[in-house]
């Protein structure tokens, strides 16, 4: 078998119908640790956590330059909310990639101490 055979074998194996799809999941795959590493600037004035360590962030995804930010609150009518949403877009704004920031504010799957990473426990002292 020849490598390029080969490859096109191991992109068909791993799910893909061509090189593109693979390509593009990789570099969203990329896009999206770049955005969680930058929303990590994004601070609760409240509990001086960021976004991503309190567990509000769900997913990050960029197409055509827009990037929708699927999240959530801790609770339903955060007065935080509109200010959260302001930090978070001049953030994600700064990225080259990014033309437009829109927030998709999700209930569920609602918002528990649970999503909390380890640093945020270990900050709030929640054991």
């Amino acid at each position: 078998m020849t490598a390029q055979k080969s490859a096109v074998a191991q992109i068909l194996i791993a799910g893909y119908n061509n090189p593109n799809e693979m390509e593009d999941d990789m570099m969203d795959e990329t896009f999206k640790d770049h955005a969680l590493e930058a929303l990590e600037q994004v601070i609760d004035p409240e509990l001086g956590v960021d976004v991503v360590d309190l567990g509000l962030i769900y997913d990050v995804a960029i197409d055509n330059g827009v990037c929708t930010v699927t999240m959530t609150l801790t609770i339903m009518g955060c007065p935080l909310s509109d200010m959260l949403s302001e930090d978070i877009d001049s953030v994600l704004s700064r990225m080259p990639e990014v033309n437009e920031v829109k927030i998709n504010l999700v209930w569920e799957p609602a918002w528990s101490v649970d999503n909390l990473s380890r640093q945020a426990k270990i900050m709030l002292g929640i054991h």
